[in-house]
């Protein structure tokens, strides 16, 4: 499912956080130790206000993957061959990892505002189902 501003969604499963309280009015007060844990049930319905595309975080074996091509593509027809060897069964090895890191693409978080007045930013897209209709 895509999601938009002004799309109805509902929690897909139940959540829990737990964090520091910090003040959400950017005042800067420093947070508090973890106060208590909030349970968010599955089906809980809110709206999307806002979509974030994120690029993912890459592994240590998808950046030498990157680091390693690079150099194969810029020096590797000047290597010599048990040199260029040595790199091509390297890159082999990191192959998949990089595969699987392309095939996932860029992540998207939603700030969502549930009917109950609480707000999720920065939350994972696949934690929400589609409830059907939008508010634009």
């Amino acid at each position: 499912m895509t999601l938009k501003e002004g799309r109805r969604v509902t929690l897909a499963a139940d959540i829990g956080l737990a964090d520091a309280l910090a003040a959400a009015d950017g005042s800067g007060a420093p947070p508090v130790p973890v106060a208590g844990f909030l349970a968010l049930a599955a089906g809980t319905a809110g709206t999307v206000e806002r979509v974030d595309r994120v690029e993912r975080r890459e592994s240590h074996g998808v950046r030498e993957y990157a680091r390693l091509k690079s150099l194969f593509d810029s020096f590797g027809h000047a290597m010599p061959e048990g040199s260029r060897r040595q790199l091509e069964e390297q890159l082999a090895a990191l192959e998949p990892e990089w595969t699987a890191h392309q095939e996932l693409g860029p992540g998207v978080t939603v700030r969502v505002r549930f009917d109950n007045g609480f707000v999720l930013d920065g939350t994972p897209a696949d934690l929400f189902a589609d409830a059907g209709g939008d508010l634009c």
